[in-house]
């Protein structure tokens, strides 16, 4: 790492402007504390560590010339770790995973807000809530939303077979399971890839690597589930009492995730906004890549749960960060939340029917001084720039509507032409070393990147982009940019890496009908184009039987009421439908074993499968991807 005077001269005149006098966030994030785990780290069954509560510990340290000063000072509040008590039988254990689990006490239990990431966590977690309030069995589980954080954790504070027995309740905002398994069905594996940058997976946690994600840590590396909910919260005001607690909820679907609800504690006078307030600006769209979110709806949930519910409340407590305590500084925050995300969109808007484009708005658009003092409107997890962007997208697509940019060439073919245009590797070098010395990375980026696109094998033109991303990645404020930019440095310098991770318990949470999507939506097309197979698929958990069609290179699953004459039939469990999909076991050994059995012609499976793709986990982002052919 070398020392970038432009770096640094970036980042302090962005630091000079903060309101570091603004100090209660440092006595929030600490209120209430109770107690810490003497047991650091969290590991899964195999020994892996799953999450380690001392790797930021160089936090404490001041902040170094390759982290922003803001950003660091967002790090150093998160990595807070252990149980709070928020109020009068209202818990919070924090700084166990990139998000935070809630517990209210209830007359004989306690109930579980947002059970982490992954099982381990949620367990450890539990588990410190216990060791200071007593062996309290959990009576329900509340989802919030339906984003993997908030739910993934759900088996390390109960059982399937205890929510089966209706010992437990699974509460949730309806269509929470179509979007919370829908979200990494379609696009899951191009996410995942993507994660890895946004979060910064592979890097270290170091003061030169990665320092947070602005909304917590990290995500948890232990084994993620889903036990489905057993209660559907269906409109707003809907009133549950378990156990002696009475929780009042708010549906806000389309605002941070497609199924999401706020609920509030009249006994308690705490309101809970799930991830749809946080001590960040969040993300209208994550540049890990998900649907566009509705800031305006945003805007108007937070102003409808300001007239719900900020006359009676005393503080508001959600699944990310720390709680603001107060009446009147819990109704300003909100208030304040609510502005930010209305201006984002509304001036936005104004904009583009200027004519604007979405490039052209982000790199202008500038918050009212009201709100960009506020510490907890900043860009740590989402940005202006790429939150003006997405809002863009959401009303007008990809497409900026100039000709020029409607058919452009792809990236290789594209680079390949800038280079030749600047004069041939070897000046289109030149080029980007004289910005990259002026400390105008940002140009030095997208020359190297032309470069690189063209010739991936130039070496000289990967370190210097490394470098550039380092720069770059240094200076920023945002979490995840700086994420994205450090991981791509060293995917330039080190080649791409397979992360180790937990198993994903997660499709078994899928129904069959999403089962049969996710076939269909790994058959490689040209190559199907000639086959026509038709197979009906009885299960014998329900005795239901669908019908699939492959012709024209595209699947197609419909119910039946029985299998047509002349049809490959085959009888099996989901089980067994997953363990061939998955590719554990091939159709003439699960025939053989007995976990599928055929009337017809088990060839015909045998077809299907063979036009299945793989989905690649670890493709290229910063280098060139394999052509694409037909």
């Amino acid at each position: 790492m070398v020392k970038s005077e432009a770096t640094q001269g970036a980042t302090a005149a962005h630091a000079a402007g903060l309101p570091w006098s603004d100090e209660q966030d440092h006595e929030d994030a600490t209120r209430g504390f109770v107690g810490r785990s003497d047991d650091r780290r969290i590991r899964t069954a195999d020994g892996r560590v799953a999450w380690d509560l001392d790797a930021y510990a160089f936090l404490s340290e001041e902040c170094p010339p390759t982290a922003n000063p803001s950003l660091w000072r967002q790090s150093r509040l998160l990595v807070h770790d252990g149980l709070f008590e928020v109020t009068d039988g209202l818990y919070q254990v924090r700084g166990y995973d990139v998000s935070v689990v809630s517990f209210i006490e209830s007359d004989n239990g306690v109930i579980v807000v947002d059970p982490l990431i992954s099982t381990e966590t949620a367990a450890a977690a539990l588990a410190l809530y216990r060791a200071h309030r007593g062996d309290r069995p959990v009576v329900a589980v509340v989802y919030s939303h339906s984003h993997a954080d908030h739910f993934g954790g759900v088996r390390g504070v109960t059982t399937e077979q205890d929510v089966a027995e209706g010992k437990v309740q699974v509460i949730a905002p309806s269509g929470f399971m179509e979007h919370a398994v829908g979200e990494v069905l379609v696009a899951g594996a191009a996410m995942g890839r993507r994660s890895q940058y946004m979060f910064g997976l592979m890097l270290d946690t170091s003061p030169t690597g990665q320092i947070g994600s602005g909304l917590g840590q990290r995500p948890s590396a232990g084994e993620a589930a889903l036990i489905p909910p057993t209660v559907d919260i269906d409109h707003t005001g809907q009133e549950l009492v378990i156990d002696g607690v009475r929780l009042v909820f708010q549906i806000t679907p389309g605002t941070e995730a497609p199924s999401e609800m706020n609920f509030y504690l009249p006994d308690l006078r705490a309101l809970c906004m799930a991830e749809n307030t946080s001590h960040t600006l969040h993300n209208i769209l994550t540049i890990r890549g998900a649907f566009v979110r509705d800031s305006r709806a945003w805007a108007d949930y937070i102003t409808e749960s300001i007239d719900l519910f900020g006359g009676d409340l005393d503080l508001v407590f959600a699944s990310h960060h720390w709680p603001t305590w107060g009446r009147e500084r819990s109704v300003e925050f909100l208030a304040l939340q609510r502005d930010l995300y209305s201006y984002l969109h509304d001036q936005t808007v104004r904009l583009i029917n200027q004519g604007y484009v979405g490039a052209e708005i982000a790199e202008t658009l500038v918050l009212p001084p009201a709100v960009e003092a506020a510490w907890h409107t900043r860009g740590y997890y989402g940005s202006v720039s790429h939150n003006v962007k997405a809002i863009y997208q959401r009303y007008l697509g990809w497409y900026d509507g100039n000709p020029a940019h409607l058919w452009q060439h792809p990236p290789v073919a594209a680079a390949q032409r800038y280079v030749r245009a600047m004069g041939g590797p070897a000046a289109a070098m030149a080029l980007a070393e004289a910005a990259f010395a002026e400390g105008d990375y940002r140009w030095a980026a997208e020359v190297l990147d032309r470069i690189l696109f063209d010739d991936e094998t130039n070496e000289k033109a990967r370190a210097l982009q490394a470098d550039t991303f380092e720069r770059i990645g240094h200076a920023q404020e945002n979490g995840t940019w700086r994420n994205a930019f450090l991981s791509g440095a060293q995917e330039l310098r080190q080649g791409v890496h397979q992360r180790a991770g937990g198993s994903s318990a997660m499709a078994s949470a899928m129904t069959i009908e999403q089962l049969f999507l996710s076939i269909a939506l790994r058959v490689d097309g040209p190559r199907a184009w000639d086959e026509h197979i038709v197979l009906a698929w009885t299960f014998t958990e329900t005795g239901r039987t669908y019908l699939t069609e492959l012709r024209n290179g595209t699947l197609v699953h419909r119910w039946c009421a029985e299998p047509p004459a002349g049809a490959t039939t085959l009888q099996l469990t989901k089980r067994a439908l997953l363990m061939l999909i998955g590719g554990a076991v091939d159709p003439a050994t699960a025939v053989e074993k007995g976990f599928v059995t055929v009337e017809g012609s088990v060839e015909r499976l045998e077809r299907l499968l063979a036009v299945l793709t793989p989905n690649n986990p670890q493709f290229a982002i910063v280098t060139p991807r394999p052509p694409l052919t037909t």
